[in-house]
Parts: C-alpha cells; sequence; structure tokens
C-alpha cells in the first residue's frame, strides 16, 4: 500500500486497468459511428485515418501511456511481468504515433486492396502491432508461472496466453487473406487480451 489515499501502486494499477478498458469502448463507439468504417472488416488502427482519426490516434497514446505506467503496479510481484506489460504499453503508443497507410476502402474513397507500396510510417507501425498483440500471450505466460500471483489468475493467465496466441494467429491470417472477418479477429482478441489485463492489473492495485 502507497503512502496517502489509494496509495500510489494503487493510484497506477487503476490507472492502467482503466486505461485498458477506455481503449476497447473508445475504438468500439468510435467504430459503430463512423461513416464507411465497417467493424467486422477494418481493424482498430484504421480508426486513426480521416477527419475523426485524432480519437484514435489520442486513444494509442494516452491509453498505452495508461498502461505503461499502470504495469508499475506489478513491479514487486515480477519485474519481468512488469517489462513486458511495459513494453505493451510502449508499443501501443507508438501505433498512434506511426499510422497505418489509408486501404481496404477506408477512408471513404479509398480504393479496395492494399497500396502499390507502403510508407515507412506504415512499416513502423506494422512493427509496433506485432509487439503489441505479441506481448500480451508473453505476459500472460510470465503470470502464469509468476508464484505471487494467486492460483486462480494464474489458471486464467495461461488460459489467456494460448486464447490470444490463438486469436492473433487468425486475425494475421485473416489480414493478409483480406477476410470480411478480419476486423471482428482482431476485435476478438483484443477483447480477451485487454480485458485480462484490466483484471491484472486491478488485482495488484
Amino acid at each position: 500500500m502507497g503512502v496517502t489515499g489509494l496509495g500510489i501502486v494503487d493510484a497506477v494499477g487503476w490507472a492502467g486497468a482503466t486505461a485498458a478498458v477506455l481503449f476497447m469502448l473508445v475504438f468500439t463507439v468510435d467504430g459503430w459511428t463512423r461513416t464507411g468504417y465497417r467493424p467486422d472488416y477494418h481493424p482498430v488502427s484504421a480508426l486513426a485515418l480521416g477527419g475523426r482519426g485524432w480519437l484514435q490516434k489520442a486513444n494509442f497514446i494516452v491509453c498505452g501511456g495508461g498502461i505503461a505506467i499502470g504495469s508499475l503496479a506489478l513491479i514487486e510481484v515480477s519485474i519481468l511481468l512488469t517489462l513486458g506489460i511495459g513494453v505493451f504499453g510502449m508499443a501501443l503508443i507508438a501505433s498512434g504515433v506511426f499510422t497505418m497507410d489509408p486501404m481496404r476502402s477506408y477512408p471513404p474513397g479509398t480504393p479496395a486492396g492494399n497500396p502499390a507500396s507502403f510508407s515507412r510510417r506504415h512499416e513502423l507501425h506494422d512493427h509496433a502491432g506485432m509487439v503489441v498483440f505479441a506481448t500480451v500471450p508473453i505476459a500472460a505466460g510470465i503470470a502464469t508461472f509468476t508464484p505471487q500471483l494467486s492460483d486462480p489468475l494464474r489458471v486464467y493467465s495461461a488460459v489467456i496466453a494460448a486464447v490470444v496466441t490463438v486469436g492473433f494467429l487468425a486475425f494475421g491470417q485473416a489480414w493478409e487473406n483480406d477476410s470480411a472477418r478480419t476486423g471482428l479477429w482482431q476485435r476478438l482478441t483484443i477483447l480477451v487480451g485487454w480485458s485480462w489485463l484490466a483484471v491484472l492489473l486491478a488485482i495488484s492495485a
């Protein structure tokens, strides 16, 4: 427990948990209300494009920062777990700084399919995204073998590590095949992974 009020550890833990939930809430509502945007098809990152793109950019950066700070709530539980979630948060920030290129009919007026070549900004966004989705199952795997956590939380973490790995692979395949369910696979993976993260940080607060 920290020195005042909820304490520093409590405050950063709840900040991280809130950021994880807020991230999902913002992209869900924003996606539902965007003209020409199809949540079941377009990835979350596409929301950073267009006239209202600033909202998703801010969502990436603010929530990524909140999660990175929130990881400090786990410092006495596991340094490895703290580092894993901290890297996740920083990669989420990078995803907002480096946006993807317009493609696959979004923003409206953009041709279907992929562009002939990708910008350096898009490539950096892809690298950041790979780190984001890879660090969730890695962090969950670390949590599985962290004895300071309760047995139910460790079992939950083991399940999440497996489910998010499968979800990430399914999303990757859907993206490569330009599947009509690409956005759905990504959102399901985010829902499972980010919810686990919120629970972990809230319990650690």
